[in-house]
């Protein structure tokens, strides 16, 4: 899996195809969707014209999808693989993620907490051994989801999705990670200043790690800007990271990480910055008792 991807998170259909072949054409080798995105179709048709004019191979390319809350139990789980898979007219993808460990009904008007995170593993798995996803993961799963399935899964997680970003680090999650060789990767890398778009939240005020001091200060000395030091910090952390844009000097911007490093004690200090708060707090999930956050609330 490259270590930078597009994120594509509230990403309109008639945006994504831009950003999209913005990205391919800049060099990113990751897209990041999701079947509740509503933008897969989009991708697709992209990747299908970049595959037919011989722009790029289908091995060249790393897609992640996701399965959305609405249908956990492990009955439901290909045919909805099956359904991106359609979309975005592929034969598989290469990462698929369960991208809640709450299940809801199909019209997400009421929890089901009939389905635990183990049941849903199982589909998955399933899904995996017919080839289908090159490999399966989590995302927004608490470190004690994690445990619970490694110890009865057949296939361990490859991957675990989740907010990350300087000021909620995920230091703990990390080496949980670790401990299992699950690889990791931050959404909101920057701290999602485009989370604000999305008003079905309503949102807290929360400082912008692309204003803090430490980062200005190292972008002044290495000529680079504030998201670039974010992004490089996270991936000499050894994090995957999915930037969201669809502005294209921005996307191209976000790639331009790998001319420099920054040295372990700037690494260091941008480690010691003061915590915040989670952005992304899942109020919906308040209640169900696969809630991954109910510790924090």
């Amino acid at each position: 899996m490259p270590v930078l991807g597009l994120g594509t998170w509230l990403s309109k259909p008639e945006e994504v195809k831009d950003a999209v072949r913005n990205a391919i054409d800049v060099g990113y080798r990751l897209i990041d969707t999701a079947a509740c995105y509503g933008n897969e179709a989009e991708i697709g048709k992209v990747l299908k014209e970049y595959f037919e004019e011989g722009k790029l191979k289908r091995e060249d390319i790393f897609i992640t999808t996701k399965l959305w809350c609405t249908h956990l139990h492990p009955n439901e789980i290909e045919a909805e693989l099956r359904d991106s898979l359609k979309k975005l007219q592929l034969d598989y993808v290469d990462l698929y993620l369960v991208h809640m460990p709450t299940a809801f009904s199909s019209d997400m008007s009421a929890q089901d907490h009939s389905v635990k995170v183990e049941d849903t593993w199982k589909g998955m798995e399933e899904a995996y051994k017919k080839g289908l996803a090159r490999s399966i993961g989590v995302s927004n799963f608490s470190a004690d989801q994690i445990h619970r399935i490694q110890k009865i899964a057949s296939v361990p997680i490859h991957n675990n999705q989740v907010e990350l970003h300087l000021y909620f680090p995920q230091f703990e999650l990390q080496e949980v990670c670790n401990q299992y060789n699950i690889s990791l990767t931050a959404y909101a890398p920057l701290g999602s200043p485009g989370r604000v778009n999305f008003n079905l939240v309503n949102w807290e005020k929360s400082p912008n790690p692309l204003e803090n001091d430490v980062v200005l200060k190292l972008a002044q000395k290495y000529h680079k800007t504030p998201a670039q030091i974010l992004l490089r910090h996270l991936i000499q952390r050894k994090i995957a990271v999915i930037p969201k844009s669809i502005n294209a000097s921005r996307i191209k911007e976000n790639f331009e990480v790998f001319d420099f490093s920054l040295t372990v004690e700037e690494i260091n200090e941008l480690n010691s910055v003061p915590r915040g708060k989670r952005l992304f707090k899942q109020e919906f999930l308040i209640g169900h008792p696969e809630d991954p956050m109910k510790d924090e609330r």
